[in-house]
């Protein structure tokens, strides 16, 4: 009597709600790419603007010097000899009331150049900036520091980057620039022309590593367009710096070359690439030379070839124009 084949139960598995399912730990999901956070510029601070300071012309701080310095010698004169009179206690007053006008005058006398200002402040406090040229009058009370409000222009020095594929570049940068808000300038910052250099490097960083120094493999944007990326880095550049009052109106690279260490192989790619695509344009030029020898002699019926002798005629014309136009005859493999 045969014994009858027991099916075996099913085996269910039931998922925990508070578990994991043992199905997903070893399942391979893609990561989502994380969208990179917009950059913003540095805000600027919106009370430290550049104002007109107190200042007026120097010829009237002279003026009222010379007057303070004659009622002086108007309040004196009694005591003088031969009078030798005694002096009131009104004129020590007037005299002294003059001295202190003539110092204050002839104490804020400075002289303003063209191309610079000054810079105004009174207990930390910003109260202004000066920009006249010629004798000046600005109060002896406050704290003056001059600052350049030229066209600049700086040339860094080689700055190590990396392009788009990871080969070690260095790039020269010639950046034209001025003061544009001296208040920003001297007080935002600690040292403005020490943060444009550092902004310049941090820029040509990022814009280097956008693009590749050169299209190797195939035709497009590369670092030897100076203007387009001459483009980016000036926008770049005058985004970050706007916040410390310094106007950035040309930054050029004026060299892109490959560092040291990596020069020689990369010159050894760049002599393969060109020699490849003079060779592919040669070639191409030869097999439209063939097929048109080939289509004429066919078409007007001076030839009547089958296959075998057909790919002997192409095989010698091809051998035949691309010795003529410079380059090695092709090798026959089989």
């Amino acid at each position: 009597m045969t014994e009858q084949l027991k099916r075996p139960l099913p085996v269910r598995v039931r998922r925990q709600p508070d578990g994991i399912p043992m199905d997903d730990l070893f399942r391979s999901r893609p990561a989502k790419p994380t969208p990179p956070l917009p950059r913003r510029p540095p805000p600027a601070e919106p009370d430290l603007v550049e104002r007109p300071g107190p200042a007026v012309s120097g010829w009237w701080a002279v003026l009222t010097g010379l007057a303070a310095l004659g009622g002086i010698a108007a309040a004196l004169r009694p005591a003088l000899p031969p009078h030798g009179a005694e002096l009131p206690l009104r004129a020590w007053a007037t005299a002294a009331g003059c001295v202190v006008v003539a110092v204050v005058s002839f104490g804020g006398l400075t002289r303003g150049r063209t191309g610079s200002a000054w810079v105004l402040s009174l207990f930390g406090r910003y109260r202004g900036s000066v920009r006249r040229t010629g004798l000046v009058w600005i109060s002896p009370f406050v704290l003056r520091r001059r600052t350049d409000v030229r066209l600049r222009h700086w040339r860094s020095e080689p700055i190590a980057v990396v392009d788009a594929e990871g080969s070690a570049l260095r790039v020269v940068v010639l950046v034209v620039w001025s003061v544009r808000d001296t208040a920003r300038a001297l007080l935002a910052v600690d040292d403005h022309l020490g943060y444009l250099r550092e902004q310049v490097e941090a820029a040509v960083a990022r814009v280097v590593s956008q693009l590749p120094a050169d299209a190797f493999r195939g035709d497009g944007p590369t670092l030897r367009d100076a203007e387009a990326v001459g483009d980016a880095l000036t926008r770049m550049l005058a985004a970050e710096c706007r916040a410390v009052g310094i106007a950035v109106f040309s930054a050029q690279p004026t060299r892109v070359e490959y560092a040291p260490e990596v020069a020689a192989a990369m010159r050894r790619r760049q002599i393969a690439v060109l020699d490849a695509r003079h060779r592919d344009s040669v070639l191409t030029g030869v097999i439209d030379a063939v097929d048109d020898t080939v289509t004429r002699l066919t078409s007007r019926g001076l030839v009547d070839l089958d296959d075998f002798e057909r790919q002997a005629l192409v095989k010698d014309l091809t051998v035949a124009f691309y010795t003529r136009q410079g380059g090695a005859a092709p090798q026959n493999q089989e």
